[in-house]
Parts: C-alpha cells; sequence; structure tokens
C-alpha cells in the first residue's frame, strides 16, 4: 500500500504533453540551476569546464566526456543522502555537500550549462513501489506517485559531420548506448542498496522506455525499469519549469515534515552522523 495523503492535489494536468521538438532547452541559470553562484563556478573550476558559459564549441566528443568527467567528480563531492526537497538550489547543494538522486542530476545540469551545453529536462511519472526496496519498514509512507526530472544533454555535432544538427543526449547515455550498457556484467539498477540512481549511470543502462533487457543470470533488477512510469510528463526546459507545472512529489507541509525524518539516512539505509536529506519518493 502507498500514499496518498501527503501529495499536492494536482498531478497529471490536461492537455498534451511538451514534446522534445517543443522544447529547444537553455544555457541559462535558473532559480534551481544557479551556476553563476560562487560555490557553482569553484566546483566547475575543479572540473575544468568553462564557467563562462563559452564551451557551446566543443565537438561531441570532448562534451560527452566532461559530462562523464562532471559526473564522477559530483559523485565524490556531494555525497548520496534522502531528501525531499527537488526545488533546493545547486549552490545550496554543494554548501551541504550531500544531495539526493535530483539534486545531484541538477548538479550536473547545472555544469554543463556552465559549459555551454544546453540541457532541458523529461518528466517522468514513476510509481512509488519503485522505491519500496529502499524502505521496507515505511512503504504505508512512501508516495503513490514520484515526479522524476530526468535530464537530456544537447550535444554538437562531431568533427566532420557538417551542418548535421545537434542531438539530445539522455542522462542514461552518457557512459554509452543504452543496449552495450545492458549488456555490462552486474545487471541493472535495483534501488534495494546503497548504489543511487545517480551513481547506476556510470556502470549500467537506465531505460525508461524499455528498449533493452538485462542479461540472463543477471543480478536482481532489471535494465528495463518503464514498467514503473505511469507517465510521460513531456519536455521542459527545465526542472523548474517541470516542478512548477506539475509540483514536487509531497505537498510543502509533508516536505516540511519529512526531511528532518529522513535527514539522518544515507541514501541506502545507512545512519549518517550529520542531518541529511532522500534517494527516492
Amino acid at each position: 500500500m502507498t500514499s496518498s495523503l501527503l501529495m499536492p492535489g494536482r498531478r497529471v494536468l490536461p492537455g498534451t504533453a511538451p514534446t522534445g521538438a517543443d522544447m529547444p532547452g537553455s544555457t541559462a541559470p535558473t532559480r534551481i540551476l544557479d551556476w553563476r553562484h560562487r560555490r557553482v563556478t569553484a566546483m566547475i573550476g575543479t572540473i575544468g569546464a568553462a564557467p563562462d558559459g563559452q564551451g557551446a564549441g566543443r565537438r561531441t566528443a570532448g562534451q560527452v566526456e566532461a559530462l562523464r568527467r562532471a559526473h564522477r567528480v559530483i559523485s565524490e563531492a556531494v555525497r548520496p543522502v534522502y531528501s525531499v526537497q527537488d526545488e533546493r538550489p545547486v549552490s545550496e547543494v554543494l554548501r551541504r555537500g550531500r544531495g539526493s538522486c535530483s539534486q545531484r542530476l541538477a548538479v550536473l545540469e547545472a555544469v554543463a550549462r556552465a559549459d555551454g551545453i544546453p540541457t532541458r529536462v523529461r518528466g517522468l511519472l514513476v510509481d512509488g513501489a519503485f522505491w519500496y526496496p529502499r524502505f521496507p519498514r515505511m512503504r504505508h509512507l512512501v508516495p503513490d506517485q514520484v515526479v522524476l526530472a530526468w535530464p537530456e544533454f544537447r550535444i554538437a555535432p562531431a568533427a566532420g559531420e557538417g551542418q548535421r544538427a545537434a542531438r539530445w543526449l539522455t542522462a542514461s547515455e552518457i557512459f554509452g548506448d543504452l543496449g552495450e550498457l545492458s549488456l555490462r556484467a552486474g545487471g541493472g539498477f535495483t534501488n534495494g542498496d546503497a548504489e543511487t540512481l545517480f551513481d547506476a549511470l556510470s556502470r549500467t543502462a537506465v531505460d525508461w522506455d524499455g528498449a533493452t533487457v538485462c542479461p540472463a543470470g543477471s543480478r536482481d533488477g532489471s535494465c528495463d525499469l518503464s514498467s514503473h512510469v505511469l507517465a510521460d510528463l513531456g519536455h521542459f526546459d527545465s526542472r523548474d519549469d517541470l516542478f512548477a507545472r506539475h509540483g514536487q512529489t509531497l505537498c510543502p507541509m509533508a516536505r516540511l515534515l519529512a526531511e528532518p525524518m529522513l535527514g539522518n539516512r544515507r541514501s541506502g539505509g545507512r545512519t549518517s552522523q550529520k542531518p541529511a536529506g532522500h534517494e527516492g519518493p
């Protein structure tokens, strides 16, 4: 049984979901993706990105490698915890040195924008049961629907491709083609141990559309996560726009109460000595 008592009063709004063709993405800072903040620019300096937003001239290989490098640095600098504040600015996440999967993905988006790589997000409404393995004794408190902002990055055409249009690379594809990633040893993402969605990107396919299968005999967990998707909310120029239209997973009062309650839980259920935040709902 999942909970709907703490969720906002509205969820999927009527009308056609915005398509990727309608959303060109942007490199502009937003309230969440505040990449001009000094804490963000300091991190960008350690990654080697261009804090002036002057990296737009880079070609495919350089841009993808920059995203991979940023992912590795963020994985080390921002430890995974639980949090229900999806709208927390990236600068505040860096100040705390910890963040949820959603917040760490936002850091990656901010770094990309600073490096001249336009980003946008695809909104997914995910079944709360997807997070049951993380909360085996608190299932009744897990919301029945979770709003997930899944980033996409506009990559410039490679040298020699002429006037070919830039392509959109999803967060799932930063470390390779989904088909290739699904064949790696270790199987898919289980959502049942210390590994987060953010960390899983570097080793396995994270497939929300049912395009892959993990090899038989792999560890528990499937690369195909499409069965957990309740609705595709469409594309948005920023996660700010997604949350403004569809709200966060929990209502404001629930977030206020839940954040301190989950504040000493590291992602994966381990206890932290410092206040923390959430990897899922």
